[in-house]
């Protein structure tokens, strides 16, 4: 999701041409085409090698998320569906670790010479699951970042008088995933993906791969997301889940790294809190990257009444205890050693 939302301002603009032309140009394709149409579809039904067209047929239905290019369609239409045909949402800071959840099935060429879902094949479905959730929960803080100029969010470090020059991205500092069960051929799972916490540079996403169907939240967010005859059921939940996956991504303009308390609160979900959210007091700089945490141990505890920034703040640093793990990582590269006392050999990877 690398630099996804730096051409939102334009396409925005656009939409209220682009949209009905479209709309226009395939409803005139489509009815002045419509025998053509019809006469293909019959000869590919009746016509002579039917049968070979229709086994073929069938394999790229059950396999449709693992061939070329497959994998940008399904990426683009979540920023797509979220930011140009759904509504922005008005969610409430209570709603900020609220997950997203996706389903998807384990087609014939995900699968291993175990048979079941290959381990390589569980960070395409990653990147999907993420891009719904940061383009949904996030586009409204996203869509005024990427038009910083005139929002002035970011003020540039060097010169707080000046804003941040650069164009906005998002990208993805690094994925773990934890594997506890198979998924079997065909099998259908959703995959759980929700905010785990953030420090001052990176934002942390949890995902759990889960038995469909197995698991229903007690409420959905808005009506026009999931069902409504949901049962929750709290009994024996991690003996439905498949894996899990702690993801982290990095805000920039430019080359100026943007603190994810930015993004959030622009989006409208993160409550007032008496010395902000953003440390120091008044850069979005995100360097070095460590917890923003409370002033005292009790202000981090969560009041009974109401949703205020104890509670937030009492989530993320609840969180925050399996993304700082996590982020030790981030040294890993200085254990390379550069084959100083030698290598087993050199083998092509095919």
């Amino acid at each position: 999701m690398a630099s996804s939302f730096g051409f939102m301002k334009p396409l925005s603009k656009m939409k209220p041409v682009l949209l009905p032309a479209a709309t226009v140009s395939l409803a005139y394709g489509t009815y002045h085409g419509r025998k053509a149409i019809a006469d293909s579809l019959v000869r590919f039904v009746t016509g002579p090698g039917r049968t070979s067209r229709l086994i073929a047929l069938v394999l790229v239905l059950l396999n449709w998320k693992s061939l070329p290019f497959a994998w940008t369609v399904r990426v683009w239409n979540t920023m797509i569906q979220h930011i140009f045909v759904r509504k922005l949402h008005t969610h409430t800071p209570d709603k900020l670790f609220h997950p997203v959840i996706s389903s998807t099935h384990v087609s014939l060429l995900e699968v291993d010479y175990n048979l079941h879902k290959s381990n390589s094949t569980y960070f395409a479905d990653l990147d999907v699951s993420r891009s719904h959730l940061a383009s949904h929960l996030l586009a409204r803080g996203c869509r005024l970042l990427a038009d910083n100029q005139n929002t002035k969010l970011v003020m540039d470090p060097s010169n707080p008088d000046k804003v941040a020059k650069g164009g906005f991205g998002v990208m993805l500092g690094g994925v773990a995933c934890n594997f506890k069960r198979e998924i079997k051929p065909f099998a259908g799972y959703e995959m759980w993906t929700r905010v785990l916490s953030w420090d001052r540079k990176w934002l942390y996403m949890v995902t759990h791969f889960v038995e469909k169907g197995a698991v229903r939240p007690a409420s959905w967010a808005a009506e026009d997301f999931g069902l409504t005859d949901d049962k929750h059921d709290p009994q024996d939940w991690e003996k439905k889940v498949y894996a899990s996956a702690v993801s982290k991504y990095v805000f920039k303009i430019g080359r100026l790294t943007v603190h994810p308390a930015v993004i959030i609160g622009a989006s409208g979900l993160l409550p007032e809190r008496p010395d902000g959210w953003v440390t120091p007091a008044g850069s979005p700089t995100a360097t070095p990257a460590e917890p923003v945490v409370g002033n005292t141990d009790d202000e981090a505890k969560p009041e009974e009444t109401g949703w205020d920034w104890r509670r937030t703040e009492a989530e993320r640093v609840k969180g925050h205890r399996f993304a700082e793990h996590f982020a030790q990582l981030d040294e890993l590269h200085s254990a390379f050693c550069g084959g100083g006392q030698g290598a087993l050999g050199h083998f092509s990877l095919g």
